[in-house]
């Protein structure tokens, strides 16, 4: 009965304010949106540069096929041979395409031009998609005449993708970044909240209250749970709808995997705002920490890409099983039978932080 209180006390200051409130409710709309367009491993409109040294039909077509896809931006086109890493260094094309007659040694000419490619590698994501992209119109247009000559290869490779058939970069990235916003907007409310307690000479009356360590703890931590389990269904419509991610698995698996984290997130939000004494030096510790979070996650890269001494920091990251389990159930539809491994893990982080953050909690109002 009285956690209720508190709980209600929390609620009612979060409303109260109405900037916070703004913060809670309609930034994570704008964060996501803004996110799934920034984030994507998508490419389009690479500006590209022709020169066509070739006056064979093959090279035409090619050149045609560039121009009509999404992918490419041809900025300019050349028939004789010019400075091409020149325009490479000015930036004004991220890639040059070259085409030149090839010699048969048996039949003279070859019916096909030799293309060289010249890539930006600043960019080296970029490069190598776009490459990929650039010999997949290579391949097509040579499969394509070899067919029409009554000719084929004796084997080709049919790659068949499934759980992302189109290969849409924001599929991977929306769910990532519907569990990043769970963590930002309550690792920061969180973080926060006992020093500003502290700030504001109204803790002592917290104190004084007939609450006890553990109501305190659990009124501070509820009122954050709720708003992280809204700003979640926030996060999914408009991933949902938006962007037009398929959510193949169950609502209420989801849930339960954002319980978990929430009870971890909030943990150490809590060690951190009762080890601070100000609120910038939460604010501090909690960007410092979301980054890293962020980074050791398998958000932007996969975690096997991350050296073995600091994978270690990873394998403590509970925000690196959620993105994992959130892909998951988003994705493939998976339940629990396929990711309970995961669960369990940031179940143990959960249940540590807990154990840590409760126990300098008791420490800290017995002072």
């Amino acid at each position: 009965m009285k956690l209720r209180h508190l709980v209600k006390k929390e609620l009612i200051e979060v409303v109260r304010q109405k900037e916070l409130l703004f913060l809670m409710l309609v930034s994570p709309v704008i964060q996501i949106i803004v996110l799934g367009y920034v984030v994507s491993s998508d490419i389009r409109n690479v500006p590209v540069g022709i020169v066509n040294l070739s006056g064979g039909q093959a090279a035409t077509r090619v050149i045609e096929r560039v121009r009509r896809s999404p992918l490419f931006n041809v900025r300019f086109e050349s028939a004789r041979n010019e400075d091409s890493l020149d325009r490479l260094k000015k930036g004004e094309v991220k890639t040059v395409i070259v085409f030149r007659d090839a010699l048969d040694r048996k039949r003279g000419a070859s019916a096909y031009p030799e293309v060289q490619v010249l890539m930006d590698g600043i960019d080296a994501n970029t490069a190598m998609i776009a490459s990929g992209y650039f010999s997949g119109i290579i391949k097509g247009y040579i499969l394509d005449d070899m067919e029409k000559k009554g000719r084929g290869l004796p084997v080709a490779a049919r790659p068949l993708f499934r759980f992302n058939p189109q290969l849409r970069g924001i599929n991977t990235m929306g769910p990532g970044i519907v569990a990043f916003l769970l963590t930002i907007i309550t690792l920061f409310m969180t973080s926060t909240s006992l020093v500003r307690e502290k700030e504001q000479q109204t803790l002592d009356t917290l104190l004084m209250s007939p609450l006890g360590a553990l109501e305190i703890y659990v009124g501070k931590a509820l009122p954050a749970i709720l708003v992280g389990l809204v700003d979640m269904l926030i996060g999914l419509a408009v991933v949902v709808l938006w962007f037009g991610i398929p959510f193949r698995g169950g609502v209420p698996v989801l849930f339960l995997a954002a319980l978990v984290y929430l009870t971890a997130i909030l943990s150490y939000a809590l060690l951190i705002s009762v080890l601070s004494s100000t609120a910038q030096q939460a604010m501090f510790f909690s960007w410092f920490s979301l980054i890293i979070f962020l980074l050791m996650s398998g958000f932007f890269t996969p975690v096997d890409n991350i050296p073995y001494p600091l994978r270690l920091l990873a394998d403590i990251n509970p925000m690196r099983y959620l993105v994992q389990i959130i892909r998951e159930i988003f994705l493939k539809g998976n339940g629990i039978a396929y990711f309970w491994k995961e669960l369990l893990a940031m179940g143990a982080i959960a249940v540590t932080l807990v154990s840590i953050s409760l126990l300098n909690f008791k420490r800290f109002i017995s002072k």
